[in-house]
């Protein structure tokens, strides 16, 4: 049966046609069962559904809201976005090789770090924003390219669709984590991706209340989609029924959180440039940012949640400013209703980051409320 042609907020609000065939309800159930009836013939009464492990109706139908959003072959659910990245990176068996991107989500480069180490994969760690410096990574055979679009936290562009090509030519498979784009903003699969992550606890889930991750691929069929479930269904990384549907029920207003935050993130982008307590915006909607023009043509509707910002006066006037945000919360995550500012340096110190750079995840209050609390702040 052919899809329906619809705009992802309509798939998303309507959750997929999500809703409770058992009673009609235009809210779907919660299936929390985790195993199922046989008949006395010892055959499953819903053929589907043998083991809580791989199967529950809710997962379904959310992993479906995000296989039609993605244009995906696929999707599936995990526990949180490290179980879906790890899940993948496991498929590199040893004596592989990883290329990663460089300068991005701690979490990821940490885990690849460890997994290359234990399991003697090389690992080359590289700035794909530069084409360059992937073009000559990729002259070597690989088993994996890991980009991010934007990257966290300095909201670099790679270039997705020759990233694909020079991943396809060295032999590997090209993996996107869209966190902080989501796929109402960008679509990776379209330009030659083969899977695409996304750590969902941020705004596809968009309330701060649900650890999960999500993992699409463009063909089901792939060897290494088919490693992934096999992973997936061993180590028993499912995500539960609650999580499930609380993340269905946060993903229908998508649409709607990302435009009105990008909004906001694009205005604030602007003033924070312009005001002489801020020494550099990185953001990839202002004009004067590298990867503008890239992101324009990679970027539908806006370019995103997440921004950074290098404070003039070092630590102490970072620290500062941080301390005085009333309407920004000092918390470690992105992409939730509520904006959030976090001192990447204080949190992460063993890092390379500037001791000036604030990571500003921006939410969905009124602009001039979330300006004023950063001007007050600054001056």
């Amino acid at each position: 049966m052919s899809e329906k042609k619809q705009h992802p907020a309509t798939i998303a609000a309507r959750g997929a046609g999500a809703t409770d065939t058992s009673t009609a309800g235009i809210v779907p159930a919660i299936s929390p069962s985790t195993t199922f009836l046989r008949d006395t013939d010892y055959d499953l009464i819903q053929p589907q559904n043998s083991y809580g492990r791989d199967h529950n109706e809710t997962v379904r139908q959310v992993e479906e809201v995000i296989r039609r959003l993605e244009g995906a072959a696929a999707t599936r659910a995990f526990p949180s976005g490290m179980a879906a990245a790890s899940a993948l990176m496991r498929t590199v068996r040893s004596g592989g090789r990883i290329v990663l991107q460089s300068g991005i989500y701690h979490g990821v480069t940490s885990f690849a770090r460890g997994y290359a180490a234990r399991r003697g994969i090389t690992l080359d760690e590289v700035d794909t924003s530069q084409i360059s410096e992937l073009e000559y990574a990729c002259k070597s055979t690989a088993d994996l390219v890991w980009i991010e679009v934007p990257s966290n936290p300095w909201l670099k562009t790679t270039d997705i669709a020759i990233a694909a090509k020079l991943a396809h030519d060295c032999g590997a498979v090209l993996c996107v984590d869209a966190t902080a784009a989501t796929p109402i903003l960008l679509r990776p699969l379209r330009f030659g991706a083969d899977f695409v992550m996304h750590s969902a606890t941020k705004a596809i889930n968009g309330h701060s209340d649900v650890l999960a991750g999500l993992l699409s691929c463009a063909d089901e069929t792939h060897t290494v989609w088919q490693a992934v479930l096999e992973d997936r269904h061993r180590a028993g990384a499912i995500l539960g029924a609650f999580e499930a549907w609380l993340l269905l029920r946060g993903a229908r207003t998508l649409a709607l959180r990302v435009e009105r935050m990008s909004a906001n993130a694009l205005e604030l982008a602007r003033r924070l440039d312009a005001h002489n307590g801020i020494e550099q915006v990185f953001y990839p909607g202002l004009e004067s940012h590298v990867g503008h023009n890239l992101a324009k043509t990679q970027m539908r509707g806006g370019f995103g949640y997440l921004m950074s910002v290098l404070v003039k006066g070092g630590h102490e006037a970072a620290a500062h400013v941080a301390s005085r945000l009333e309407v920004f919360e000092r918390a470690t995550s992105l992409g939730g209703v509520e904006s959030l500012i976090e001192h990447r340096h204080i949190v992460e110190p063993q890092s390379d980051l500037p001791e000036n750079l604030l990571r500003l995840s921006v939410g969905i209050e009124d602009i001039e409320d979330l300006w004023g609390d950063l001007r007050n702040a600054l001056e």
